[in-house]
């Protein structure tokens, strides 16, 4: 759902350049999903085989439709989120059923950092996060490439010290 390029940055009208996550986000988080709702259902399916008998065995169906469901509403959140560089802020969005847009003034930013994870660094993957003086500003991009999100960091520290230079 990428609409504009990663490093493609400004809007050059009044619609901003959005730019979606990288699918490597989902990947890993499909890849949780499984691995935790199949474990689940495998020892339940055990436990309720051995203690209750074949029959009850059947429950452990019950994590796997979870997972089923949890597949598409992972593509459905992955999906939503968005983010774009305008000249004086940026926007980030996400949200399925209730959106939600962060609006980040350049000038507000107090710290830019990138983080990391060891399940998102297996998957090479990194997170943004911008601090502002009010906290109800803070926002995160997650899931980006650690090149992007490198360059994100510099891009919004530079704008953000410019812009709090002029005030």
């Amino acid at each position: 759902m990428e609409t504009g390029s990663a490093a493609g940055a400004e809007t050059t009208g009044t619609e901003p350049v959005w730019t979606g996550l990288p699918p490597g986000l989902l990947r890993m988080r499909r890849l949780l999903l499984v691995v935790w709702l199949g474990l689940l259902a495998l020892a339940l399916g055990v436990l309720l085989g051995l203690l209750a008998g074949p029959v009850w065995a059947a429950f452990a169906l019950l994590p796997l439709a979870v997972l089923a469901w949890g597949w598409v509403l992972l593509g459905r959140n992955w999906r939503s989120w968005r983010y774009a560089e305008r000249a004086d802020d940026l926007l980030i969005t996400r949200g399925v059923l209730w959106r939600e847009e962060t609006v980040v003034p350049y000038g507000r930013m107090q710290l830019v950092e990138v983080t990391s994870g060891p399940v998102e660094r297996h998957f090479g993957l990194a997170s943004v996060q911008l601090h502002t003086a009010a906290a109800a500003t803070d926002a995160t991009i997650p899931g980006l490439d650690p090149a992007e999100a490198e360059r994100l960091r510099d891009r919004l520290t530079e704008l953000g010290e410019a812009r709090s230079a002029g005030l």
